[in-house]
């Protein structure tokens, strides 16, 4: 007995800012992730930015994917809501234009910080 194979659903979104076709701003980063100290026990200043434009996790992993690439990022934290404004809280001390700019780059928007 065979299981029939379910349709493959298409990967384009017209509202996924991560699926939608590419706009010259949107690029990806391939920048590898650094490494994190495992016994740095100092508290790392943390910045809160609003960004538009994140609909799914697979936004979620490109913006946080973006930002650990920046030199000094030591942890990203998304609260993704769907459809709306989603907050990125980012550790360490990495400068905020630095940030606005990986975030921008990614192809979202920073509507504050």
């Amino acid at each position: 007995m065979t299981t029939p194979t379910p349709p493959l659903l298409p990967l384009v979104s017209t509202g996924c800012g991560c699926c939608a076709p590419a706009t010259p701003s949107a690029t990806t980063s391939t920048a590898p992730v650094d490494a994190r100290e495992e016994n740095d026990e100092t508290p790392s200043p943390s910045a809160v930015y609003q960004v538009a434009g994140m609909t799914c996790g697979h936004c979620a992993r490109h913006v946080t994917e973006a930002v650990h690439a920046v030199p000094q990022v030591n942890d990203v934290h998304i609260d993704l809501q769907s459809g709306g404004v989603s907050t990125v809280t980012v550790t360490g001390a990495a400068s905020p234009e630095t940030v606005r700019q990986a975030i921008d780059d990614a192809g979202y928007a920073v509507l504050s910080s």
